[in-house]
């Protein structure tokens, strides 16, 4: 069976924590949480008022868990994971800034994944009706401007919404003294847990233009009704719709993507393959 993205095992070695903002009356769940994660690692825990979940690592600015109000676990992370700087976590939700792939001169992605960003106790005005939410802040230093010489802040708000649903929201303001203005790539690199990968269809891309990333980069357009898997994926669909469908027909379940300022959507699905050379995946 051809699966890559399974539901995220049971993890042990998480510390206790405390509050820093709560949800309401002494009876309610604490909304948002500070505590210790893998390897000791500072994580925040955002809880919904009827029993979903989200947790962020500090390191990376990466959302590791979200779970729905049946405590299902909606996202993939390897098992194989070991949560240790200054490697990448593989799974949930990386950040991938300024570069996104090997499209550029920096590592893979860039390194905004591989930094550890801070709670921003001053966050510019952001209108939310949830109340679990965190706001994170990642700024260079000086390695960073040696490798990529430009002046930011990069702003991350991971927002769970009282239905359960998980809202990121990313802002990036140029800080250089001169003004001087440029360009970088950014994405949202989310792992899916998905049952039987050949059991799943993704909606909302049909005839678009793409870019196989396993063919050069050669462009061409979506034929099908929906988008399936029968072997490697790896493509960039140009100018994708606000909203995409992902079905997973055996868990009978539906994720629904919406975003804004993200024109394109990049679908990626290693298969058993290439999975197998990779150290760090597993189910």
């Amino acid at each position: 069976m051809k699966e890559n993205l399974r539901q995220l095992r049971e993890r042990g070695g998480e510390g206790g924590g405390k509050g820093v903002r709560m949800a309401g009356s002494g009876s309610e769940r604490v909304a948002v949480e500070l505590c210790k994660g893998i390897n000791g690692l500072d994580k925040v825990v955002l809880r919904g008022p009827r029993g979903s979940s989200a947790e962020v690592y500090l390191y990376g600015g990466h959302v590791t868990s979200w779970r729905n109000d049946q405590r299902e676990e909606l996202l993939f992370v390897s098992t194989k994971e070991i949560f240790k700087p200054p490697k990448a976590i593989r799974g949930g939700i990386p950040i991938c800034f300024p570069q996104f792939g090997s499209n550029g001169s920096l590592e893979q992605h860039g390194f905004a994944r591989n930094k550890f960003w801070s709670i921003d106790t001053d966050p510019p005005p952001f209108p939310t009706t949830s109340k679990s939410f965190i706001d994170l802040i990642l700024k260079p230093s000086e390695e960073d401007m040696q490798k990529w010489p430009h002046s930011y802040e990069f702003r991350l708000r991971v927002a769970l919404g009282n239905g359960g649903d998980l809202m990121l929201t990313s802002r990036v303001r140029n800080t250089n003294a001169d003004g001087k203005p440029f360009t970088f790539a950014f994405a949202y690199h989310t792992y899916f847990s998905v049952s039987d990968i050949s059991e799943v269809r993704v909606e909302g891309l049909e005839t678009l233009d793409y870019l196989d990333n396993l063919e050069n980069k050669e462009r061409f357009t979506e034929q099908g009704d929906a988008l399936t898997f029968e072997s490697e994926v790896d493509k960039v669909y140009l100018g994708a719709p606000t909203k995409i469908a992902i079905l997973d027909h055996e868990k009978k379940r539906t994720f629904v993507l919406r975003k804004d300022g993200l024109p394109d959507a990049v679908v990626w699905n290693p298969w058993d393959k290439k999975a197998k050379t990779m150290t760090d995946f597993g189910r």
